[in-house]
């Protein structure tokens, strides 16, 4: 593990560099590799798809891959199929190390002043890529660079890769992740060749919270893989924070609503809202503007999925009666700025959750009385 805490490392499960395989991403392993085969491998490569569904461990795979074999021909010649190398390749065991010469990483640094991560990629991480590229590849080899992820570049440094993208240097790839495409600059994008993941399958998330051990109970791996939506990221930090307990609790504070059970509130957000659980504090925020995003796409005519805990579709129709959908998507925004507002400037975590019940409340409120006016 790496000295300094890592910006594109999940909680302590293991990093994507160190990860040996990849679970239901066959078809964009098959277009990588079909590519370098083509000899028509594109010099930029933008994965994108939902965050925790393999975009960065396809990314060091392909680049393990790449410093492995380094050219067709030599990958003719051993008969490789797929994006697989040995166990024993010196060029994965470097990568692994962080300690390859031809491959670069570009992510969030951790500032030793502050002693935190910063919240963006700074122009000066870009500008690592100039002597990078300019050095020699040694044997035929590529120089690699991925960014994990390219949504945390500023405007400075977006632009100071899109001239490298502009110009990329000789047997130079790019490898460019992206949970949200759609806000990078046109011009980025379109200098890449884009490769969508896929959302994964519950049954496939099962198999992965198996695999990962994770501590969750027998018979809970579904559930867990259901609340994750397809992100196997997602359901390893939903099943280590505890995620499927607090899932249950949040569904047993809205049930009254519109009225609230204060005692109940007040235990959740005493326990969840210290600086020592920030982890559960994370989860059960996601998971609730998660389930309101549900109930604003329910009142709008989407089928909201199973139920993870039973009488969750009959709470939907409760407070989606009476009220304006406009009314919940207003909630819904309320609370993802306040916890957005909460990561940045460090507010008071208990006081997030006690004010997110609050307009929950007061929409669930004006719900009944527009139920009540109505008959």
């Amino acid at each position: 593990m790496s000295e300094f805490p890592e910006s594109d490392r999940l909680g302590d499960f293991p990093h994507p560099r160190e990860a040996g395989s990849l679970i239901g991403q066959e078809e964009a392993e098959r277009a990588l590799f079909e590519s370098f085969m083509s000899r028509r491998l594109h010099h930029a490569w933008l994965l994108t798809g939902a965050q925790g569904i393999g975009k960065a461990t396809l990314a060091y795979r392909f680049a393990r891959f790449l410093q492995h074999y380094e050219s067709p021909e030599r990958a003719e010649a051993f008969r490789a199929t797929g994006l697989g190398v040995p166990e024993d390749s010196g060029a994965a065991h470097q990568i692994m190390a962080q300690s390859h010469p031809g491959v670069l990483v570009l992510r969030r640094p951790y500032d030793e002043k502050t002693k935190k991560l910063r919240t963006v990629i700074p122009v000066d991480e870009v500008r690592r890529l100039t002597p990078f590229f300019g050095m020699s590849s040694g044997a035929g080899g590529y120089r690699i660079c991925i960014v994990d992820s390219i949504d945390d570049m500023n405007a400075s440094s977006a632009n100071a890769l899109l001239k490298m993208l502009e110009e990329p240097p000789q047997k130079g790839l790019f490898l460019l992740i992206s949970h949200q495409p759609g806000r990078l600059l046109p011009t980025i994008r379109s200098r890449c060749r884009t490769l969508a993941l896929r959302p994964l399958s519950t049954p496939l998330i099962s198999e992965i919270l198996e695999l990962s051990h994770a501590s969750i109970k027998p018979g809970e791996a579904q559930a867990v893989a259901a609340l994750a939506e397809g992100s196997a990221g997602r359901a390893l930090t939903i099943a280590a924070g505890g995620g499927l307990a607090l899932y249950q609790e949040m569904i047993a504070l809205l049930k009254p609503l519109p009225k609230l059970d204060v005692p109940m509130l007040h235990t959740l957000a005493d326990r969840i809202g210290r600086a020592t659980a920030a982890a559960a504090y994370d989860t059960f925020m996601e998971l609730l503007h998660d389930w309101l995003q549900k109930l604003v796409r329910a009142g709008a005519g989407v089928p909201p999925g199973p139920e993870i805990v039973p009488g969750e579709h009959v709470l939907m129709q409760k407070l989606l009666g009476g009220a304006s959908l406009e009314q919940w998507v207003q909630v819904w925004e309320k609370i993802g700025h306040a916890i957005a507002r909460a990561d940045t400037l460090n507010t008071d975590r208990k006081l997030v959750i006690l004010n997110a019940f609050s307009w929950l409340e007061g929409a669930a409120r004006a719900s009944g009385a527009g139920a009540r006016m109505a008959r």
